[in-house]
């Protein structure tokens, strides 16, 4: 389970991670979407926690944090919703993606401890600089959990080799500066050029995300790439409660990665 179970995937195929927000619009439609994208085929859920500030994210997702917030779901919330998918889907690994503060509130360990019992796998954690997260990522690897750090753009290759000696299961390459969406279009001729750079340098699994949203994206990415982070398009069709738009775009997504 954890660390190995996200290195599973990697090793069979490139596999398809996908975002969703937990408790929006409701936790029982957040439940839905998470059954939707498993049983569409997405190899790894990556499950937003809902935050007051989330700096890393677009409009599309703020909207699902605020919507949440204002609803009362609390981290613990989202760990009882993981333990429910564990129980059901226990091959697929389950990650977080959170920011800082809610685990600060919880408390490192008691976090992480509650964190292992309700079957999370991995944690991303967009505004932890990994030169502070040292204490967290040892609590982490004692307990089986993948702290996943990434790269942008902007990264040099002293980071890139930094991050790389971090790193137990993936590297998250931000595909752009700037918030999560959906683009029409990524910068790719930079995007496939630093995610080799970054693959000479750390020899790890790379896995793109931000701006991905179509299969024409994870078509070219898969050619450069181990693995793509689809979320914006997700959340969009979550809010409506559109599970059927969820399965067709995860069943095209999983299209173009198997395109190889």
């Amino acid at each position: 389970m954890g660390i190995e179970l996200i290195k599973e995937k990697f090793s069979k195929d490139k596999p398809l991670i996908t975002y969703f927000m937990a408790g929006y619009p409701s936790l029982e439609k957040s439940l839905k979407t998470a059954e939707t994208l498993i049983e569409a085929g997405a190899d790894i859920l990556e499950i937003g926690v809902p935050f007051s500030d989330p700096v890393a994210d677009g409009t599309t997702i703020q909207v699902a944090h605020e919507k949440a917030v204002r609803d009362g779901i609390t981290p613990l919330d989202v760990l009882n919703l993981v333990e429910e998918l564990k129980n059901n889907y226990p091959n697929v690994p389950l990650i977080l993606m959170t920011y800082y503060n809610p685990i600060f509130v919880f408390g490192e360990k008691n976090f992480i401890d509650t964190a292992r019992k309700k079957g999370v796998d991995g944690i991303i954690i967009p505004d932890l600089p990994p030169e502070e997260a040292k204490a967290l990522k040892d609590l982490a690897d004692k307990n089986d959990i993948s702290l996943i750090f990434l790269l942008a753009p902007t990264s040099t290759e002293e980071r890139i080799k930094f991050i790389g000696s971090l790193t137990n299961s993936f590297i998250y390459y931000v595909s752009l500066t700037g918030i999560t969406g959906a683009r029409d279009n990524l910068p790719w001729e930079e995007l496939e050029r630093k995610v080799k750079t970054i693959k000479s340098l750390t020899n790890k699994n790379v896995a793109v995300g931000f701006g991905v949203s179509k299969k024409e994206h994870t078509e070219r990415l898969s050619k450069v790439c181990d693995g793509v982070v689809v979320g914006s398009a997700i959340v969009k069709l979550q809010g409506k409660g559109d599970f059927e738009g969820i399965e067709k775009l995860v069943k095209e997504l999983k299209d173009g990665l198997s395109n190889v």
